[in-house]
């Protein structure tokens, strides 16, 4: 009994050797700037895309309506330093969409930033900080730049933010 105790540990064990297991899960680069142009010509927004140095891995990109019926620009990214970052836009967004975005973020103070004062808020909930600039007027937009990084990571992210072009 003792014997087929271990002939069945070592087939059980060179079967364990043998079958291969996944060290790391990649996920496959996102295009923004295709989807980007796409909102861009579908919607006549004026919206703006990160032209970010090397080491930022943009990770997920949509367009949605959110629940208040807003349509939503949305692009989001991871840095090297393993933070991530999001931009949303829309216009006339209402204060709901202000909340949900910053996951009901509590203002903190305001910073300078790509020649735009953006206002800092902080979630209690959960580990977010977001920039907000709100757009005046029907036709501005209103920028959201949420996520786990520092208020000085978001604002370089700020000024990373370039116009995407209409054609």
């Amino acid at each position: 009994m003792v014997i087929s105790m271990v002939v069945i540990m070592v087939a059980g064990l060179a079967w364990f050797a043998m079958v291969p297991r996944v060290r790391e899960i990649t996920q496959p680069a996102v295009d923004v700037t295709s989807v980007a142009k796409q909102v861009r010509q579908e919607t006549s927004w004026a919206i703006s895309q990160p032209q970010l140095p090397a080491g930022w891995k943009a990770t997920n990109v949509r367009f949605t309506a959110a629940g208040d019926g807003l349509r939503t620009w949305h692009a989001g990214y991871l840095s090297p330093e393993g933070n991530y970052v999001s931009i949303d836009q829309t216009q006339q967004a209402t204060d709901a969409w202000i909340s949900a975005q910053t996951s009901n973020g509590r203002a903190e103070g305001t910073l300078a930033a790509a020649g735009v004062t953006w206002q800092e808020l902080s979630s209690r909930e959960t580990v977010q900080r977001s920039l907000v600039s709100r757009g005046s007027g029907s036709t501005e937009l209103s920028t959201v730049l949420s996520g786990t990084a520092p208020y000085a990571q978001l604002a370089q992210f700020a000024e990373a933010l370039k116009p995407v072009p209409a054609s």
